[in-house]
């Protein structure tokens, strides 16, 4: 081979090498946009905070705290999201893909109630 064929041949393969190492760290350095989640602690008969706003999307987890169970139930009709019973320490996670209001009560203490905003 002539020394021109060698220099096209040797310039060519590190242009190849060139391009799949910029492929490769491209996608190691392209970070995917982690789901948003927020917290709702139950305890003391009371859901905190009160009301919570969040992006569509989010998941929301209710925590119990408390030493006695409760529920999560929302108020419209059908129920957007219903929890079991909840003992100490157990939770409850609900994603929410609209925009709204969603009022929420505990079915077992009525007048624990919050609100779950979602712009």
């Amino acid at each position: 081979m002539s020394s021109k064929t060698m220099w096209i041949l040797g310039y060519t393969a590190t242009a190849i090498m060139l391009i799949a190492l910029l492929a490769t760290a491209q996608g190691v350095s392209a970070n995917p946009q982690q789901a948003a989640t927020a917290e709702v602690k139950i305890d003391n008969f009371s859901f905190g905070p009160a009301t919570l706003t969040v992006a569509p999307g989010t998941t929301v987890t209710w925590v119990n705290r408390d030493d006695i169970p409760h529920t999560v139930v929302s108020t419209d009709d059908p129920k957007t999201f219903k929890s079991k019973v909840l003992d100490t320490d157990e939770k409850f996670s609900f994603t929410f893909t609209k925009p709204g209001t969603y009022s929420y009560f505990c079915s077992i203490h009525p007048k624990m109630t919050a609100t779950v905003v979602v712009k």
